[in-house]
Formats: C-alpha cells, structure tokens, sequence
C-alpha cells in the first residue's frame, strides 16, 4: 500500500531536513529495505521493514483490519501507535523516541495522522488523542478546502480524500470544515475531477498540475466523495448499468463520485485488475498488475455501490494478491482485508488464505481473535500506554516543504 509512499515521504524529510535522496533507486527496493541486524523495532510494531516511512501508516491499517475482522489488537500495538503522536496533535510518519518531545524539524504528515485518526477512533478509548490530531488536520487546511502530504503543500487529491476519512471517523461533517476562504474539502476534490471525454474522462488526477496516474486517486476521491474513509460499508445500488459505465457531465460531488467509479469500472472491466506505472528510476519500466490499486478499485466501487463491478476484480485478487501482500507486509493484508470487507467477502477465507491469521502473524499476538469485543474505556487505555506509491512521478508542491504522496499504497512493511 505505501511504495510510493515511502519514497515521496523519503523526499519530504529530506526537504525539511536539507539532506538528499537519490531517487534513481527503484521505489520497490526502497519498500524492500530491512532494518540492520543491530536494529531493533518497537516490540508493538507491525512489520519488520524500515519503519521511517511508513510506521504510522501501516499499524493503522493493520489495527484498522483487525479491528474490522473481530480482532482486539494487542495493547502495545495501540499503545505503540498512540505514542507516535507529537504535542501539537500531528503524526509523523514515524518518530524513533517517543519518550521525548518531537523534533521541530520532524516532518509532520497530514496522511498518517489522518490514518492514525480512523484507527485509534475504531478502537475507542482515545477521544482525547482523536480530538486533538482533528484540531491540527484543520488547522492545515488550505485555502481551497483541500489538504497537502506535508503542511503548506499544494493540495492533492489523496490528502484531502484521506483527510475526509478521518474527519468523518472522528464524528465530524467534513462538508462543513470550511477553510478561510469559504472552501471545504468537497470544493477541492471537485477541482480534481476529469471532464468526461478524452484521456481518464471521469477519473480524479493527484492535482491539476500535476496529473500523474489517476487510478490511485480516482478510488481514493470516491471513497471520500460518500464521507468514508479506509473502512467502507457498500452503498446503496448506483443507478447504472453494470454493462455500460458512462461518464456524464458533473457539476456535484456526488456526479464527480459516479465518473471516478465509471472510470475505474471501465478499467478493470476486460482484465479485472489495474496496472502500475513505472517509477523513475526503476530498473524494470514494464507495466505490471497491481494487486494494491485493485483492491482500492474494490473498495470505491463497493462504495459507490457498484458491487457487480467490484465482483470481477475481487475475484482476480482472490486469485492473485497471495504472492504480493506476503512481499509487502501488514499494510498489504490490511489492505486485502479492507476491500473483502467493502465487497462483502470472508477475509478469513480470501482465495483458501486466511488473511486476518497472517495480519496477526506480522506483530504482537492479539489481545483476543472474537467479534464484538468490548471497546476499553479512555482511562484504561491511556493506563496501559504508559506502560507499554502508484503513481509515475513524484510531486513537488509550490508551497512549504512540498512534496506529496501519490497514494498511500503497496509497502514492503
């Protein structure tokens, strides 16, 4: 789920902190890289990749999967990911001591701390820390009613989308986080949404500059279009034909949310499955199927409820994803899990894999593997902490540090 991530978040840091990055590497060896054998991950950590870029991210989709499959996360793993937190609210990617205060020159990241925001209000019992990443979301908000990767960046669609997500988990309306200019996040996904016609009529572009690949931040927008975030209910039936996905001019969201979805269901409609794009840099530039953006595929067309079109490429990952998310880690299988959920699918029994049993195998032992658990009590859980990338191009924003992510995909973690 994070490839790209990785290597956008690894430029943002190198940004703020004036180091360089060379980016002729390959964004799968960055995914692919392992701590030293002297390194030592955090006990409530998932994965066992080089958590630098990613370690927010992926333990809020594992927690946010476990979670979603009945599964109670252990108490450390929570505790871990609470403890990411900086004073001000934000989340960094990923911070080291979390007995000290942040850095002031730690990149904070709109993304993972929006994800952190969906995770931690799923399991209940940290109202406080929820409420309080919310205050620092909106007070970086641009103009335009959209969010950047990092703040001050130009806004891009998987931000604002994500953003939306959390905004909504946290029990607010995003339609009405309404910037200085009068803008909400809905004004500022409209301004990436196609015009039907021509090349990608339909989908949402990353920004309107910067166009990019589409198919990552065309699921991400349709998702956030119906106020969802990472975990999604389907939808009511859309009112389209199964066999004719036609784009129609828009003028709403919820127009621009029907395209985007036509978009994707007319990509995934003669194979079943979407395409990377090559990265610079990478030694093999030949298009490949995506197993991360297809499960992405599923998630907004399960959203927009168009389940008959996410039929066909649920099916494909079923039969496909195995290999992948057991070389890209927990964000993968959380990944997989999210979209058997959106699709109304057994994650414990995904193409004969048990996707929820090898989550739980990449970090600590769940505190219980039962539905319905009881979620703990704000008190009792802030006690037990004291204890315990689809895109083809990077992006360089104008404002601010700068740099954004394509999409929130794809990590070796």
């Amino acid at each position: 789920m994070t490839t790209v991530r990785r290597s956008v978040a690894a430029l943002a840091v190198s940004a703020v902190l004036g180091t360089t990055v060379v980016m002729a590497v390959a964004p799968a060896a960055l995914a692919a890289t392992t701590p030293s054998p002297s390194a030592v991950l955090p006990a409530g950590l998932y994965g066992a990749g080089d958590p630098t870029y990613d370690g927010v991210w992926r333990q809020s989709l594992a927690l946010l999967a476990q979670d979603t499959a009945g599964v109670q996360p252990a108490a450390k793993a929570v505790g871990w990911l609470a403890g990411q937190q900086c004073e001000n609210g934000a989340f960094p990617s990923y911070r080291t001591d979390q007995g000290a205060k942040c850095d002031p020159k730690l990149p904070l990241d709109s993304n993972a701390t929006a994800a952190a925001v969906q995770a931690l209000a799923a399991l209940g019992g940290r109202d406080a820390a929820v409420e309080k990443a919310v205050r620092w979301l909106k007070s970086t908000q641009n103009a335009d009613g959209g969010w950047g990767y990092n703040p001050g960046g130009a806004s891009d669609a998987n931000s604002t989308s994500i953003v939306i997500g959390a905004l909504a988990a946290a029990g607010e309306k995003p339609a009405e986080a309404i910037s200085d200019d009068g803008k909400s996040p809905y004004d500022a996904l409209l301004t990436f949404a196609k015009p039907c016609g021509g090349k990608d009529g339909g989908a949402f572009v990353f920004q309107p500059k910067q166009p990019g690949i589409v198919a990552d931040s065309t699921a991400a927008a349709v998702v956030a279009a119906h106020g969802q975030g990472l975990v999604v209910k389907a939808g009511p039936k859309d009112a389209m034909d199964a066999e004719d996905a036609d784009c129609a001019t828009a003028k709403t969201i919820e127009g621009a949310a029907h395209n985007g979805a036509a978009y994707l269901a007319t990509a995934l409609k003669k194979t079943g499955h979407l395409m990377t794009a090559p990265m610079p840099g990478a030694e093999d530039p030949a298009a490949k199927p995506d197993p991360g953006n297809t499960a992405d595929a599923v998630v907004a067309l399960s959203a927009q409820g168009m389940g008959e079109q996410a039929e066909k490429p649920l099916k494909w990952l079923e039969s496909n994803s195995a290999a992948w998310a057991k070389e890209s880690g927990p964000a993968a299988y959380a990944q997989l899990i999210l979209a058997a959920h959106a699709a109304g699918a057994d994650p414990r029994d995904f193409g004969g894999d048990d996707l929820v049993a090898k989550l739980n195998a990449t970090g600590p032992e769940p505190a219980s593997t039962s539905a319905g658990q009881e979620k703990k009590s704000e008190s009792e859980s802030d006690s037990s902490s004291d204890k315990w990338w689809y895109l083809g191009a990077f992006f360089a924003a104008s404002a601010g540090v700068g740099f954004l992510f394509s999409g929130r995909r794809k990590s070796r973690s």
